[in-house]
C-alpha cells in the first residue's frame, strides 16, 4: 500500500508542481512559512534521488565513456548559451537574464530518467547522463552562469560550487551508499524517497510563486515564452546533437530530454541563496513546463 502511495505521487509530479504553483499565487502566505527552509528541502530531495541509484550505474558510465562524455558535452554547451540567447532575444532585465542563464546552467533532471522510459529511449543511458552531469555540476555549473553572467552582476564562483556540492552531491552520495549499505533492511521503503523528493520540488516551485507573486502578474506571458523557447531549444538541439554523433535513434531521444530537462529545482535554489527571489522566476516555471512538454514528447514517440 505504502509503494502504490509513493509510485502515484513519484508519477505525477506535474500535478504536485501545479497543485503548489496555484497555492503559491493564490495563497502565499501558506507557502512562505517553508522559505527558510529550501535548503534543507533540496538536500532531501537529492538525498531520496541517492537511493534510486546504484553502483552498477556508475560502472555504466564508464561501459559507454564515449557517448556519455558527448552527452554532457551537449547539456553544458546547449542549454546555457540557450539561456543566455532567451535573454537577449527577449531582452529581459538583468535579473530575469540571470535567471535563465541559470537555469540552463544546472545538470540534467532526475525525472527525465522517467521520460526515457516513457518516449522507449535508452533508460540506463540517461541515468548516466543525469549522473554525470550531477556530480560536475559544482564545477561546470558556477563556471557557465560566470562566463555568461559576470558581464552585468558579480558571481561568487567558489561560494555557489560550495553550495551545490552540499545540497547536491553529497546528498546523493550519501542516499546511493546508505542504500548499498543497507539494502535488505529498506528494501520495502526505498520508493518512499523518490515520492518525498517529487513533494519537497513542488513545494520549493511554490515557494518561489509565493515570493514573486505580483512579478509573476506582470510579466506572466513574456516568461512563459521565454521558458518554452528555452526548452524546445534543449529539445531539439539535443536531439541534433545526437544525430551529428551519428547515435542510435534511442540514444538520439534519451539526449533530447536529457537536454531538455534541467534540474530547475536547483536553480532555483541557487537563485534565492545568491542572488534574489526574482531571479528564482525562470528555474520555477521551467521545472513545471519541461515536464509536460517533455511528457508529451514521450507520449509522441512511445507510439513509434
Amino acid at each position: 500500500m505504502t509503494n502504490r502511495i509513493a509510485n502515484f505521487i513519484t508519477k505525477n509530479l506535474v500535478l504536485w508542481l501545479i497543485l503548489c504553483v496555484i497555492c503559491g499565487y493564490i495563497y502565499p502566505a501558506v507557502l512562505l512559512k517553508l522559505k527558510h527552509y529550501n535548503d534543507w528541502f533540496f538536500s532531501l530531495t537529492m538525498f531520496g534521488i541517492g537511493f534510486v541509484l546504484n553502483l552498477e550505474d556508475f560502472i555504466n558510465i564508464f561501459k559507454r565513456f564515449h557517448i556519455v562524455l558527448l552527452g554532457t558535452l551537449a547539456q553544458f554547451i546547449i542549454m546555457p548559451l540557450g539561456g543566455f540567447l532567451v535573454g537577449k532575444i527577449f531582452n529581459l532585465n538583468d535579473t530575469l537574464r540571470l535567471g535563465f542563464i541559470i537555469t540552463g546552467a544546472v545538470p540534467g533532471a532526475m525525472a527525465s530518467n522517467i521520460i526515457s522510459y516513457l518516449a522507449k529511449a535508452d533508460v540506463a543511458y540517461s541515468i548516466s547522463l543525469t549522473t554525470t552531469s550531477t556530480l560536475l555540476s559544482p564545477v561546470l555549473t558556477p563556471l557557465f552562469i560566470y562566463i555568461y553572467a559576470s558581464g552585468f552582476i558579480k558571481v561568487e564562483f567558489w561560494k555557489m560550487s560550495f553550495s551545490i556540492l552540499k545540497m547536491v552531491v553529497i546528498p546523493v552520495i550519501a542516499g546511493l551508499l546508505i542504500k548499498s549499505k543497507f539494502k535488505t533492511k529498506i528494501e520495502n521503503f526505498v520508493n518512499i524517497f523518490p515520492a518525498l523528493s517529487t513533494i519537497f520540488i513542488a513545494f520549493i516551485c511554490g515557494v518561489v510563486v509565493a515570493l514573486n507573486k505580483n512579478s509573476i502578474a506582470a510579466s506572466s506571458f513574456s516568461i512563459i515564452l521565454s521558458v518554452l523557447v528555452l526548452n524546445f531549444w534543449g529539445l531539439i538541439l539535443g536531439y541534433l546533437a545526437g544525430m551529428f554523433y551519428k547515435l542510435q535513434e534511442n540514444h538520439r531521444r534519451t539526449l533530447a530530454i536529457e537536454v531538455g530537462m534541467q534540474n530547475a529545482g536547483l536553480g532555483a535554489v541557487l537563485s534565492l541563496k545568491h542572488f534574489s527571489s526574482e531571479t528564482s522566476i525562470p528555474s520555477a516555471a521551467f521545472a513545471t513546463f519541461c515536464v509536460i512538454t517533455a511528457s508529451i514528447l514521450a507520449k509522441i514517440w512511445s507510439k513509434k
